[in-house]
């Protein structure tokens, strides 16, 4: 994946079947209250639209250990195996609560890299802190306090504090973050679920978001630095331990340093592409709609190579090509 060929982009642009693939599953359930329902439609269909597609995958940031589930497991090789060999980092269902509820910013994710591009961390903890491109290195810091990091963002942009929004998950562990902005003047925005949309936010105007941070899960930091590495924008990302038990399966995982603070660029390296379908509604997505004989999604595809970013509406005839949950 290190050259710019044809070979390389169409791989950008099948990847994006996976995820359309996952989210129209996914979508079935939307208001359902069904959680593991609606994750086990995505985690089904992404592993068979992979499991077609010319590659020579090993899945680094999947769906748990092989112990845990079935399909879509840290370690899996997927792909047809006559490909280029490449590692796999996906969701297959960003928000499985929010499908279950029929809330926004559910979505599909899946990126790749290069053999060896993606650090492989457990389903634990991270702290992260991202903005977008175009604003000087090291603008913000994971370690500085938030009202140094508002202030340096609102100069560096060239606005007042109170000009910027902040987004985060809503978890009573951000409550001291959600002071501290607060009482340092910016506006907030709090999510009930999806950080991966919530950094990928901050590099689209639209979305109205300067800044993501706060805790949330390590796989998903993973990606958020795949979507960073493609666009543009600015992470860091660091592991957060609960006990000995996780602090063991990151070591396991080959991570010495468990108090490293990693940039986007460590946790996604090389040539990345990066492919998202809404399940439901957000600031950057639709969500999939489900018409006559089939159903119309909305989806990006970004490449870490080229810097492009390509929307993509796809019109799906279940007629021709039946739709499996």
């Amino acid at each position: 994946m290190s050259k710019d060929t044809s070979a390389d982009r169409n791989l950008a642009l099948e990847s994006v079947r996976a995820t359309e693939a996952a989210a129209i599953a996914a979508s079935r359930f939307m208001g359902r209250g069904d959680e593991k329902a609606a994750d086990q439609a995505a985690v089904s269909a992404m592993h068979r639209s992979l499991s077609g597609l010319a590659i020579d995958g090993t899945v680094r940031i999947g769906e748990g250990a092989k112990e845990e589930c079935g399909k879509l497991y840290v370690g899996e090789k997927i792909g047809t195996g006559s490909g280029p060999k490449v590692d796999i980092a996906l969701v297959a269902l960003e928000g499985t609560s929010i499908v279950a509820r029929g809330g926004p910013n559910a979505m599909s994710v899946l990126a790749m890299a290069e053999d060896g591009g993606f650090l492989t961390v457990p389903n634990i903890y991270m702290d992260k802190i991202a903005v977008g491109p175009g604003l000087p290195t090291q603008v913000v810091d994971l370690d500085a306090p938030p009202k140094e990091n508002l202030d340096n963002l609102a100069k560096a942009k060239g606005v007042a504090v109170s000009d910027l929004v902040v987004c985060m998950l809503d978890r009573p562990r951000h409550a001291e973050q959600i002071a501290k902005t607060r009482e340092a003047g910016a506006r907030i925005r709090l999510i009930l679920d999806g950080d991966v949309s919530g950094v990928i936010a901050t590099t689209q105007p639209e979305a109205g978001v300067d800044m993501f941070m706060g805790i949330g899960g390590a796989p998903q930091g993973v990606l958020a630095a795949a979507a960073l590495r493609c666009v543009g924008g600015q992470m860091q990302g660091r592991l957060v331990f609960r006990n000995n038990d996780e602090k063991t399966a990151a070591q396991s995982l080959g991570i010495e340093k468990l108090d490293r603070k990693y940039a986007a660029e460590e946790l996604a390296s090389g040539s990345v592409t990066f492919s998202a379908t809404g399940v439901t509604y957000s600031a950057m997505l639709e969500g999939v709609r489900h018409v006559q004989g089939g159903a119309v999604t909305h989806s990006m595809v970004l490449r870490s190579m080229t810097g492009t970013m390509r929307f993509i509406e796809g019109h799906h005839d279940f007629i021709r090509w039946p739709a499996k949950s």
